[in-house]
């Protein structure tokens, strides 16, 4: 019985050495930077210059995103320097954090 103990151990370690470099990539957005061209409130879209976006391996260019809900547009305006974070949802691009470049 006592060779289960360290058979459970590293199975274990096995484990989260696998899925650790996961659990680290949900909890750190990586944010890319762009410059508003149009905002569409009443769609939930917003249009960005932007560079690259890497955790989408996307290189820079102008496109129109959705916004998902959380997301406040209020008080930007066309011009504006921001940073983001961007995914790929349900086969669109969709902003999940947006927020005044420093």
């Amino acid at each position: 019985m006592s060779y289960f103990k360290p058979l459970a151990r590293a199975i274990w370690m096995v484990g989260f050495v696998c899925l650790a470099p996961f659990a680290l990539a949900e909890t750190e957005l990586v944010m890319a930077e762009g410059v508003v061209r149009k905002l569409d409130p009443d769609n939930r879209k917003i249009t960005l210059k932007h560079g690259e976006i890497k955790n989408l391996e996307m290189p820079g260019m102008t496109m129109v995103f959705r916004l998902q809900d959380k997301v406040n547009i209020d008080k930007l305006k066309a011009g504006d320097k921001v940073l983001f974070h961007v995914e790929k949802i349900e086969g669109g691009y969709t902003i999940t954090d947006l927020q005044l470049a420093p």
